[in-house]
């Protein structure tokens, strides 16, 4: 131990004799450890916030639809089918829905519509809350009542104000119009920032009762698609999907058929996951490039400093210094060089990372992983690098290092 600290001593008052050179040696290394700290960091803040945006929209949430082996076999998604779904203990709820284009007329003009039939847990997965009225239930549906329910800024683009509960809307579906009364209006989640909602030109849309739209465009209540919502977030999504999937077989008689394809949000959030990931890896790796630069400079000023301490080496090899003492002190020097550099290195990245938090309101998670595998990984790179021109010191024959000028 006594002889560490006397390696550590001598590296010090000779890194702090020759500063210029010392930083300029070290500069590789800061730069490279700042690259992959602020990378990491904001490839770290960035999936955080997009978890969790991502899990308050769709946590819990799992989608099943119907292939197209069952629609070749006219297989569909039934009423009576989501209602054997909703009483599994797992469940707590399933949303159905049913997209058709149509148009509507008011005094701001003429509208492009969406008009989407829904079940009445449909307002369990929609993210948004209501402003005005209340949404439709499952009474609405078994008469096929004609109402509906639209957001705040569609209804502020078909009346120019949102306070319209009571209004009627004529909707024309193939040819085929229906009034529908408006019983609620809703209003949009704050959007995050990597998860939008809305964008420019999205057309107005219309939610209504699934049995009320089959009467208006003749359809059926048959569904290719429905959105099951778990009564337990935390529960395995693959657990329910299968008892789910498990429930349509034995009704549908088509076990092994693949007839009901599924895909949960946390499914999504693990590919996206691993996606980033692999970007944030990449980028580190690039950036990391520039520690081998570094090194290589390590292993320059190293060999420079051998060489003018040639005299030196020789004079302790002349007085008894063991091959393995002058191999430790330059080992120990060049690793403490690196090592400052790298702790220099996660200053400057995690300052950078908050300045680019701040210019581009881009979150940041400081990851304190990275931070020491970073400084470690610098230290290595002093030992390797610092490895040749070590042994170099070592091998020197001290007559000839005495003789040296």
């Amino acid at each position: 131990m006594g002889g560490l600290f006397e390696y550590v001593k001598m590296a010090v008052q000779n890194i702090r004799a020759n500063k210029g050179r010392s930083f300029l040696t070290m500069l590789g290394i800061i730069i490279g450890i700042a690259s992959v700290i602020a990378i990491v960091s904001i490839g770290e803040g960035t999936k955080n916030q997009m978890n969790s945006e991502i899990d308050g929209i769709g946590s819990g949430l799992i989608a099943i639809d119907v292939s197209s082996e069952a629609m070749t076999e006219d297989e569909w998604i039934t009423p009576d089918d989501v209602q054997e779904i909703r009483k599994l203990d797992t469940v707590g709820g399933v949303s159905v829905s049913n997209n058709y284009d149509g148009e509507t007329v008011t005094g701001k003009g003429n509208f492009s519509i969406m008009l989407t039939g829904e079940g009445p847990d449909a307002k369990m997965i929609n993210n948004s809350e209501m402003k005005y009225g209340s949404y439709f239930g499952e009474a609405e549906i078994e008469e096929g009542k004609n109402v509906c329910v639209i957001s705040d800024a569609d209804a502020k683009k078909l009346f120019g104000t949102d306070d319209v509960v009571g209004m009627s809307l004529d909707i024309t579906c193939y040819d085929s119009s229906k009034s529908f009364r408006i019983i609620g209006v809703t209003t949009q989640k704050e959007n995050g920032t990597f998860v939008n909602y809305t964008y420019d030109g999205m057309p107005v849309t219309v939610n209504v009762p699934y049995s009320s739209m089959d009467d208006l465009v003749g359809g059926t209540d048959e569904f290719y698609s429905i959105t099951v919502v778990q009564a337990d977030k935390t529960l395995d999504s693959q657990i329910v999907a299968d008892q789910v999937v498990h429930v349509l077989e034995k009704r549908h008689q088509c076990a092994g058929e693949d007839y009901f394809q599924v895909q949960s949000f946390q499914d999504v959030l693990q590919s996206m996951n691993e996606m980033l990931g692999m970007v944030t890896a990449f980028i580190s790796f690039v950036a990391g490039i520039s520690l081998l630069v570094g090194g290589i400079g390590v292993m320059n000023i190293m060999l420079v400093s051998v060489t003018e301490r040639t005299k030196e080496i020789g004079l302790k090899k002349a007085i008894g210094a063991k091959k393995g003492r002058i191999l430790g002190q330059f080992l120990t020097e060049a690793a403490i060089l690196t090592s400052m550099g790298g702790l220099l290195g996660v200053a400057a990245g995690i300052g950078l990372a908050e300045v680019i938090s701040k210019m581009s309101s881009t979150p940041v998670a400081i990851n304190g992983t990275s931070i020491v595998v970073s400084v470690g990984f610098s230290t290595l790179i002093g030992v390797v690098f610092g490895l040749l021109p070590s042994i170099s010191a070592a091998n020197l024959n001290p007559i000839e290092a005495l003789r040296h000028e």
